[in-house]
């Protein structure tokens, strides 16, 4: 019997839960309040339930029609999200895109980017990886991802093509119980003596580099809030975004240190949203390079590297 269930039919039921009645449903999608009437008829049948409670002179929702409202919207949404699938299919659309983030990219950014793309292709499976120094390049130029935000590294790989984005404010933080936070004027060789808490890169391509590392002593992890966590714990000293560590150090619990001397590198940080030059980027793919680049300060003509 359940062979017998139709979209038109679910369609109907739902509207007839939004207008309030049969009439007002039929009105709504332009039927005949017959067409409507006969369309939740068969469906009780073919489901075996009652919907709708039709002993007073306005049908009223039944329990079990409360009940099957909630997966009837749930299969009309999934129907849409099928056509709508195929739909951009046919016009070229991406079935899926796949982006490689830096770990310092701004996670409010990050939802909003993921809620506007949701709206925008729905229809559109977005896959996301973060990863740390080479780690975006990396994956970007072995073809598994399509776009990347590549950050701390200023140089764009041959095979890429990069467009430059704000950077992020970078600032010293230990916590408020570190030596550290009670010196002002930190010099370079006091640094060294104190352990740094630092990013490490497993891809590779950072293999004889580093980026503002002072100290002698370091805890390494590929982790940004595993690093939150240990600087929060005592452990040591380290950069981190701002925008990552603000609620922190309006609480007290980590200091922004007062260090003598801080080079352009170690206040910010530059990020590149990069893709390959020999793949083209597909609608949903241009969609999400253009958002970024709507935050940059720069038109993107401007800022093109290759």
């Amino acid at each position: 019997m359940l062979d017998a269930l139709n979209l038109d039919q679910l369609r109907m039921f739902v509207a007839i839960a939004d207008q309030g009645s049969f009439s007002a449903a039929a009105r709504k999608l332009h039927r005949a309040q017959s067409a409507v009437s006969n369309a939740i008829a068969n469906l009780e049948t073919a489901l075996g339930v009652t919907l709708f409670d039709r002993t007073s002179w306005k049908p009223v929702m039944t329990t079990h029609g409360r009940a099957l409202l909630v997966d009837a919207r749930a299969v009309l949404a999934r129907a849409d999200q099928f056509k709508a699938r195929a739909l951009g299919l046919t016009q070229g659309l991406e079935a899926e895109l796949s982006v490689a983030l830096d770990v310092m990219f701004p996670t409010a950014q990050l939802v909003e980017l993921v809620t506007s793309f949701q709206q925008a292709f729905p229809g559109v499976a977005l896959r996301l990886s973060v990863e740390v120094l080479g780690g975006v390049p990396e994956r970007v130029i072995a073809g598994g991802y399509d776009l990347g935000v590549q950050g701390s590294l200023p140089d764009i790989a041959p095979e890429l093509i990069g467009h430059s984005l704000p950077e992020i404010p970078l600032v010293p933080v230990a916590a408020s119980i570190y030596p550290l936070a009670q010196q002002s004027k930190v010099v370079t060789d006091v640094l060294r003596e104190h352990t740094q808490i630092v990013l490490t890169d497993h891809s590779g391509r950072t293999d004889g580099r580093t980026f503002s590392v002072f100290s002698n002593r370091r805890i390494l992890t590929a982790d940004l809030g595993s690093k939150r966590a240990m600087l929060l714990a005592g452990l040591g000293w380290g950069f981190m975004p701002r925008s990552f560590v603000e609620a922190d150090l309006g609480s007290g619990q980590l200091v922004e240190l007062d260090l003598a001397e801080r080079q352009p590198r170690s206040r910010s940080m530059p990020l590149f949203a990069i893709y390959r030059r020999s793949d083209p980027l597909g609608p949903a793919g241009l969609w999400v390079l253009n958002k970024l680049l709507s935050t940059a300060k720069a038109p993107a003509s401007g800022r093109r590297r290759n």
